[in-house]
């Protein structure tokens, strides 16, 4: 499900660092294309492609603006409260690589 690899050390920083309550949105610079496995997203400003293979992190991705916290997306996704973890640490990832960013909540 993750995005990309970060060593151990770099991803609890990354992780440390998320605010899962927080509100988040998808960057106004990342384009999402659907595709089977899930969906590619671009970085038009970093030039990053990214492929999110967990259809579900592409819902809580898509869903982020509307929702009053990363949390709240992921259970309004319907991801299982033992669950969060797993999302919680892909999007610190997506965070860690400016694809989401917060914003203020509405």
């Amino acid at each position: 499900m993750s995005t990309s690899t970060l060593r151990p050390e770099r991803a609890d920083a990354v992780q440390n660092a998320f605010d899962f309550d927080g509100a988040w949105q998808l960057n106004e610079q990342v384009s999402i294309r659907p595709e089977r496995f899930g969906a590619l997203l671009y970085h038009f400003g970093t030039r990053r492609l990214s492929f999110l293979k967990d259809v579900t992190l592409v819902e809580i991705t898509r869903s982020l603006v509307s929702q009053p916290s990363a949390r709240a997306a992921c259970l309004a996704a319907g991801v299982a409260p033992g669950d969060l973890g797993q999302y919680e640490r892909a999007l610190a990832t997506l965070a860690a690589s400016s694809t989401i960013s917060e914003r203020s909540p509405s």
